[in-house]
């Protein structure tokens, strides 16, 4: 009893390492989309994020050069279909798994920019709007729009740890989508692999029409 015991201990030792482990891969692969006009609060809130949770970030200084980067706005300065998948080169796969907006930016603001975000493919996407004011009807606007937090100024390390929950349900949403397509792109091989097609389909069809017309006729010529 006591060695099953002792197993049973290093089997809980060994799944509990193997749930750290994947933690820390899940935070590698975290990808934010920093926004904001001051280069000193994007190397503030780029330092705080590495420190919090290793996450890639990725740093703009304006509403549209964030829309660019996901692929909402090409290089005319025109929007492109909202809900249309990104266009992106061939090089660039864009994966973001939060958005952190400054409010007041010159040109456009970051509430302007979450109406955008929210309006579009990356609708699912948590965003979280920061400012330096403590206005609560601004607050309010911005949570209402769809925003996940709204942070004041200055961040602390505090502020930042508290978006752990919304990456790890975006990785989580992201995951699950690529096994969703995976699992179609699975099937649609096994599909070709066996040798069926979209014409087969309809010739299958056609054919059943066509025995169901055959029968009925017999039918008739016996009557």
């Amino acid at each position: 009893m006591e060695l099953m015991k002792a197993g049973d201990v290093e089997e809980e030792e060994e799944e509990e390492e193997e749930v750290q482990q994947q933690q820390q891969q899940q935070q590698q692969h975290f990808h934010v989309l920093a926004v904001d006009d001051s280069l000193l609060e994007r190397k503030v809130l780029e330092k705080l994020l590495t420190i919090s949770s290793s996450c890639e970030v990725t740093c703009v200084e304006s509403g549209d050069k964030a829309l660019r980067y996901l692929g909402l706005l090409d290089d005319l300065d025109n929007f492109s279909s909202p809900f249309s998948p990104p266009r992106l080169s061939q090089q660039q796969e864009v994966k973001v798994n939060l958005i952190m907006t400054d409010y007041c930016m010159p040109g456009m603001s970051g509430y302007d920019l979450l109406k955008r975000l929210k309006g579009s493919y990356w609708k699912d996407i948590p965003v979280v709007v920061m400012s330096s004011e403590n206005e609560p009807s601004r607050i309010n606007m911005c949570l209402e729009e769809g925003a996940e937090e709204f942070l004041l100024k200055p961040l602390q390390l505090s502020d930042v740890k508290k978006l752990e929950p919304h990456l790890q349900k975006s990785l989580t949403r992201c995951s699950a989508e690529i096994k969703e397509q995976e699992t179609v792109g699975f099937g649609i091989e096994i599909g070709i692999g066996i040798g069926i097609t979209d014409s087969d389909v309809v010739d299958d069809g056609n054919n059943s029409d066509s025995n169901k017309n055959d029968n009925g006729d017999l039918k008739g010529d016996r009557s």
